[in-house]
């Protein structure tokens, strides 16, 4: 259980990710670069006071989740687009972590309906013994309600001090589990749902990566990356693009980057994609679990 001065940490930390998911969101229209969201974003949160969770996530249409633009990314919104905002603050090890969807085409709102109804659903449900199996069916009948599909290898989390992803892992579909929440907990609701096959995958694209420990390397390029990340990020993922600023070039930097993960000093977290190239949404929030019902921190 937390103590009164932990519990308003959290309070600020979900409200502030709130906030800045929020700002993110008016933000996404066409012509609109991802790189100046997230970095104008990002801004925003270390201006205020915190340190942050993960990178700013944009990902796009079949991007189910983890793109955040390269420190040179040209890309930006079009009007075909479904945009997943996902991103969170952090404070002395409490993290925040909520998402919302705009979609820019005007054609997929049974999508984004369905999610946004999938999280409603799943909250007024949540307290102490209900199962994370019985979420996960109430999630996946607002999902499909609305004609879309639950993306099943995906769903909501735990979240532990410094731990961005603890348990209970909360699926979008019975699971069968039974694994039941408890009184103080912090938990992320996050409904994914679909047009396509109803599963994700690794992309071909990593841009987020999460220190795991110290390793021996060769380069000194790597040296230096693993130096400023265990030092800096810690045990929070980062992106490239935040460890531009120095004198390497792009080349060696990412190359600094493969050897880290191939000495097991970093794990990559590549973009998640649809496995039958589908559009997908996405809705989250986080609660801490009370003896009634749940406490909603990103508000």
């Amino acid at each position: 259980m937390y103590n009164e001065d932990e519990i308003r940490t959290i309070e600020e930390v979900g409200a502030i990710s709130y906030r800045a998911v929020q700002m993110a969101r008016g933000m996404v229209r066409p012509g609109v670069r991802l790189i100046d969201v997230a970095e104008k974003v990002e801004g925003f949160v270390r201006q205020s006071g915190f340190g942050l969770a993960f990178p700013l996530n944009l990902s796009i249409n079949s991007e189910a989740a983890h793109y955040t633009p390269s420190m040179d990314d040209v890309r930006e919104f079009s009007e075909s687009d479904v945009v997943k905002v996902d991103f969170g603050a952090e404070r002395d090890g409490f993290l925040g972590d909520c998402a919302a969807c705009v979609d820019l085409s005007g054609s997929h709102g049974n999508l984004v309906e369905g999610v946004e109804a999938a999280l409603g659903d799943a909250l007024s449900m949540v307290r102490p013994g209900v199962t994370t199996g019985e979420l996960g069916r109430a999630i996946a009948r607002a999902i499909e309600s609305n004609g879309g599909k639950p993306i099943r290898n995906l769903g909501g989390h735990g979240i532990g001090k410094h731990d961005l992803h603890s348990e209970p892992f909360v699926p979008n579909y019975d699971d069968g589990s039974g694994d039941a929440l408890e009184e103080g907990m912090t938990v992320a609701i996050e409904p994914f749902a679909t047009d396509g096959k109803g599963l994700v995958t690794d992309g071909d694209s990593c841009e987020i990566y999460q220190y795991i420990g110290p390793a021996q390397t060769r380069q000194p390029a790597a040296r230096q990356v693993l130096g400023e990340v265990s030092k800096r990020y810690g045990n929070e993922p980062f992106a490239v693009r935040w460890l531009s600023g120095g004198a390497q070039s792009r080349f060696s930097l990412y190359a600094a980057i493969l050897e880290l993960v191939r000495a097991g000093a970093l794990e990559p977290h590549p973009t998640l994609i649809e496995t039958g190239n589908g559009s997908v949404a996405q809705a989250e929030a986080t609660v801490i679990v009370e003896s009634d019902g749940c406490r909603l921190l990103t508000k």
